[in-house]
This record gives structure tokens, C-alpha cells and sequence, in this order.
């Protein structure tokens, strides 16, 4: 007889939609049971945190997109080239400076943005998990995990910027020999086409990078009280072990993103554009999207607590036994 293998154990089964019934219970919970004025501004101040300076949410998106005069003939584009460029040579004396000071005000503004979006990213996830509207307590007590994402992604908006600038460079230069010849040149496309390739290239795969940090580091982090490149280590598993459920997520993700921008539009032409008018105003808009974001961030929480008990940043439902161990930052399931 031939003998009989035991059964391997079953991965689990991971679904890209059941959390999306989560999640809306999950906003229900948050925000309207009980609802409570007072409460969405406390949970809006940790999603503004948590969303400071990032694009889609910030409030004073560019629509409507400058002003559109007609182009400038070539000879007249050369002409106001060349009086750029004696107006640059005869005033670089204060120019300069002023471009320094410029740059190294916006990159101030950047690291310290980036630190506060680092903390608010746990406060917000502390408030959705837990369903608390709190902000001292989360901002004091998951300190040391947030200024590690915050070096994290400082390095890595280092790394993006050598790798970019240097693409963007090769677009922008070819281009601009190819305005003032006033003649396209068959090198210089060639060269453009590949930069704006390879830039496309780059954007997604940061942008990627970008969402499995925010979606499920940041909770791998908020679990363990583990640095950021030990939460990535340990992602690193989960992704190997089920990289097609991941995949399904991110499709899923376009789906939704795309069903939440119906969703918005929707409501600020049923206001007469008056929501939309609202939804511009930094902290302000983020209070209106609150069932947005909450949904986004509860989306992908109940998405990893399919991986595992291990992976569940939810208390148990009606359990007097769930606690919270602070010894580090994480919290414990007891």
C-alpha cells in the first residue's frame, strides 16, 4: 500500500471583497454610531495629519488647469529667450540666493511635513482601529515607530528625487534644444521618449512602494512596535507566500478609488458645487471626506487581518479580554 501523506495545511482564503462589507460597518461604527460633531473633528485633525502634503485628499487640487493662450511662434519664443536670459545675467547677483532659499524652504517644508504625516498615519489607524477619537495619546505612544517610518521615507524621497531628476533632465533638456532650433530632431525624441518611459517606469514602481508601506507596514508596525525595514521584512513574506491576492488587492483598489471619485463628484454637483468649494479647505475638506478615508483605511486593515490573527488590528467584538500591551509601540491581542 502506498502510504498516505497528511494533508498540508490550506493557506487561507484570501478575498479582495469581503472587506469591503467590513469596511463600511466599519465607517458606520466610526462615524455614525452614535453620530457626533465633535468626534469627526477630532478623527478629521488624525486623517489630515495622516494625508498632510500627499495629492488627492490635501484639499486645492489644480483643476481647471492654467491658462491656455496659444503658442507662441518660434521666433518670438527665441526672442523672450534671450531676454530671459539677459535679464538672468544682469540679476543672478539676487536671483540665486533667492532660488537657494527657495529650495531649501521647500525641502524643510517636506521633512517636516513628512514627519507629521509619518506620526498621523498611526494616530489615524489607532482611531479606525479601535474606533477612539483620540490624538495625544496615540501621537505620545507610537512615537518611536513613526520617526522610523519618517527616516524611512525620507530615504526613500532621497532616492526618488536622484533617480527622477536625472530622467526629468533628459526630457527637459532635449526638448528645450529642440524649441530653440525651432526643428524637431530624431536623437533628441528618441532620447525624450525613453526618459518619459523609464520616468513612468519609476513613478509606479514608488507609487507602489509608496501603498504597501501605508497599507500594510504601517499596521505591521502599529502591530509589533517593529522599525519600518523589520514591518517590510516581514511584508516580504506575506508577499511571497500570496502574491496573486496582492495583486487582486491593487485592482481592486483602482476599482474602488475609481467608485470614490464618482462618489465625490457626485456630491459636489448635487451641492451645486458648494461640498466641492468646502472640500478645498485643508483641514475642512478632510472632516467632509471622513467616510472616504475611513473606508480606505479600514479597506485595507480587514484585508490583512485575513492573513491571521496575527494580522488583526481589530479588537474582538464584545471581548472584555482584548488589551493593549504598550511595552513598545505595537499592540497585542491578550
Amino acid at each position: 500500500m502506498i502510504p498516505i501523506q497528511p494533508l498540508a495545511s490550506r493557506p487561507p482564503e484570501i478575498s479582495v471583497t469581503t472587506p469591503i462589507s467590513q469596511a463600511l460597518d466599519r465607517v458606520k461604527r466610526v462615524l455614525f454610531q452614535p453620530f457626533d460633531l465633535g468626534r469627526w473633528f477630532i478623527l478629521g485633525f488624525g486623517a489630515w495629519l495622516a494625508h498632510l502634503g500627499e495629492q488627492g485628499w490635501s484639499g486645492g487640487g489644480n483643476y481647471g488647469g492654467g491658462s491656455h493662450h496659444g503658442g507662441s511662434g518660434g521666433p518670438n519664443f527665441q526672442r523672450a529667450l534671450e531676454h530671459a536670459k539677459d535679464y538672468w545675467t544682469s540679476n543672478v547677483w539676487w536671483i540665486g540666493p533667492v532660488i537657494v532659499a527657495v529650495v531649501v524652504f521647500g525641502l524643510a517644508l517636506w521633512v517636516l511635513f513628512t514627519w507629521l504625516n509619518s506620526r498621523g498615519k498611526f494616530i489615524f489607524l489607532h482611531c479606525v482601529a479601535l474606533n477612539q477619537a483620540e490624538v495625544v495619546a496615540p501621537w505620545n505612544q507610537f512615537a518611536g515607530v513613526g520617526n522610523s517610518l519618517w527616516r524611512f521615507r525620507l530615504g526613500l524621497g532621497l532616492v526618488g528625487m536622484a533617480v527622477m531628476l536625472p530622467l526629468l533632465a533628459l526630457i527637459i533638456v532635449p526638448v528645450f534644444k529642440m524649441v530653440l532650433r525651432g526643428a524637431p530632431n530624431a536623437a533628441g525624441i528618441v532620447v525624450v521618449v525613453g526618459a518619459l518611459l523609464g520616468l513612468i517606469v519609476v513613478a509606479i514602481g514608488f507609487a507602489l512602494i509608496g501603498k504597501l508601506l501605508a497599507d500594510f507596514v504601517v499596521p505591521i508596525m502599529f502591530l509589533r512596535g517593529k522599525q519600518c525595514l523589520a514591518g517590510w521584512s516581514e511584508l516580504g513574506g506575506l508577499l511571497a507566500a500570496h502574491p496573486g491576492s496582492f495583486v487582486l488587492y491593487f485592482l481592486m483598489q483602482l476599482v474602488l478609488g475609481m467608485a470614490s471619485g464618482v462618489l465625490v463628484l457626485v456630491v459636489i454637483l448635487a451641492t451645486c458645487c458648494l461640498a466641492g468649494c468646502f472640500m478645498m479647505v485643508p483641514y475642512l475638506g478632510t472632516v467632509l471626506l471622513l467616510p472616504v478615508l475611513v473606508f480606505q483605511r479600514a479597506y485595507s486593515l480587514h484585508f490583512l487581518a485575513q492573513f491571521g490573527p496575527a494580522y488583526d488590528v481589530f479588537p474582538p467584538a464584545a471581548s472584555p479580554l482584548f488589551g493593549v500591551e504598550r511595552g513598545g509601540a505595537g499592540i497585542a491581542h491578550i
